[in-house]
């Protein structure tokens, strides 16, 4: 930390034209970054939201493990908060009661609603969820007991002093990393607010949620939300099976060719085709 702090106190005290010297950085350490980033993410999806959110499949104790390592490098605080928040959000979405509801706007239903108070009728729901299927699970349980330190080490220091291995300096690798999460918490909070303020319903246009074919692709296939709200517990969470937009599906389905996910739910297509004929808003390309 010292050797930070002098890099940044030099940066300082150079000349605004040498300051962006300070910022240059090393190709490994953005495709460390991204990398990074991209298990981030499979962390929430797989992980937080289709595995313990909506048990929308199982999972084998080694894939637990991975994933609970990929939601710590989210930076995403407890998975039994995140939990509880998506729960209550699914139940009550777009309602004083959900803890990012979009009715409040697209900045707050983004990252907002972290930095303020919760709703009373937020905190209301959070005394009655029900989180112990989850208590029952080693992994789970283990990063909720520790999650402070887990956090520090996992998201915070291993990726801040690993560039250093190939000569990155300890100030730019620190700002990357920054970077890294404030970009996840970003996409994920996308979800929250674009997948429900603007896009299409093409299965039922009276349920809440969108499809945002582009924020599906930069979420790993979590954008297609009108599905996903209309059916939760399918582990696509969507109707559109090409990889290049639900990547999260498809680590999943080689999750089971290896034995690590078994149980996968899915909602069978006449079902699907049945909801989009009578309730979609006409926008449907897949089935229509």
């Amino acid at each position: 930390m010292i050797h930070l702090s002098k890099q940044v106190s030099q940066c300082r005290h150079r000349e605004t034209s040498e300051i962006l010297i300070c910022l240059y950085w090393k190709i490994p350490t953005l495709i460390f970054a991204y990398v990074l980033g991209f298990a981030s993410i499979l962390g929430i999806t797989a992980g937080a939201h289709r595995l313990w959110s909506h048990k929308a499949y199982k999972a084998k104790t080694p894939l637990q493990v991975l994933l609970v390592f990929f939601f710590l490098l989210s930076g995403q605080r407890s998975i039994l908060t995140w939990v509880e928040n998506h729960r209550i959000h699914h139940k009550y979405s777009d309602t004083d009661a959900d803890p990012h509801n979009a009715t409040r706007g697209f900045f707050f239903s983004t990252l907002g609603w972290l930095a303020v108070e919760p709703h009373p009728e937020v905190m209301k729901q959070r005394k009655l969820t029900d989180l112990s299927d989850l208590l029952q699970i080693p992994a789970v349980k283990f990063q909720h007991e520790y999650v402070e330190i887990l956090i520090t080490l996992v998201a915070l220091i291993f990726p801040t002093y690993i560039p250093t291995f190939w000569g990155e300096s300890l100030y730019v690798s620190f700002f990357v990393n920054y970077f890294r999460l404030l970009v996840v918490l970003t996409i994920s909070g996308f979800i929250n607010s674009i997948a429900h303020l603007w896009g299409n319903k093409p299965i039922d246009k009276t349920a809440v949620g969108t499809q945002f074919t582009f924020i599906g692709a930069l979420a790993l296939g979590e954008g297609f939300h009108n599905y996903h709200h209309v059916f939760p517990y399918d582990y696509r969470t969507s109707e559109v099976l090409d990889t290049k937009y639900n990547f999260t599906a498809v680590f999943i389905d080689l999750m089971a060719k290896i034995g690590w996910a078994y149980d996968l739910k899915e909602v069978p297509e006449e079902t699907v085709r049945s909801r989009v004929l009578k309730k979609g808003d006409g926008s449907d390309k897949y089935y229509l």
